[in-house]
């Protein structure tokens, strides 16, 4: 079982290792970039966290998990970083930053020993917000191109369709989240 890891995060884990990947909780990667500083030239290097990393021989996967089910949910224009609320923009700095987004994935594709053309990014998301969100932001990520092709979004419902699969499995595993799975089944709790 991976650690550190919030609970939606642990189903995209499953669901990823579903894929043959082997699944890693929370990787930062550095990446230098210039401060506001007017009156003179200087760099700074900040960690940008990658939520689950995950890698088989030919592919190397990165993803972004947010959840959001307690909340409005996942905002299309914090994702292309055009909303008002600067914080919440940064929230998907990895997606809509350029230059945080190539580093990253560069220094991943370095870092493991794969080509920036085998690094993939995706964007898990628990709850999309109304209003269209949803179709919004696998419209953007669609159009953003990065490494191994365009950013790919998985939805919650996704997740749990392969993740049910996962349970189904006779054989055992020592995981919360197909125990949890199991049990609301036995009970009849799942339709």
């Amino acid at each position: 079982m991976l650690t550190r890891m919030e609970a939606f995060e642990q189903f995209v884990a499953l669901a990823l290792e579903s894929e043959g990947l082997v699944v890693s909780s929370a990787l930062k990667f550095p990446v230098k970039r210039q401060t506001r500083k007017q009156a003179y030239e200087e760099w700074q290097t900040h960690g940008f966290e990658v939520d689950l990393v995950a890698a088989r021989s030919d592919k190397l996967v990165l993803a972004t998990v947010k959840s959001f089910f307690g909340s409005r949910g996942v905002v299309a224009s914090h994702v292309r970083g055009e909303g008002s609320e600067r914080r919440m923009n940064a929230l998907y700095a990895l997606l809509n930053d350029p230059q945080i987004r190539n580093t990253v994935v560069a220094g991943a594709a370095e870092r493991f020993g794969f080509a920036i053309e085998k690094v993939e990014l995706r964007l898990y998301v628990g709850k999309f917000a109304g209003g269209g969100a949803e179709g919004e932001v696998r419209a953007w990520c669609a159009e953003q191109l990065v490494g191994a092709g365009p950013i790919t979004v998985v939805g919650a419902s996704e997740v749990v369709e392969v993740v049910r699969k996962v349970a189904r499995s006779k054989q055992y595993r020592d995981n919360a989240v197909l125990a949890t799975l199991k049990v609301l089944d036995a009970a009849g709790a799942l339709t």
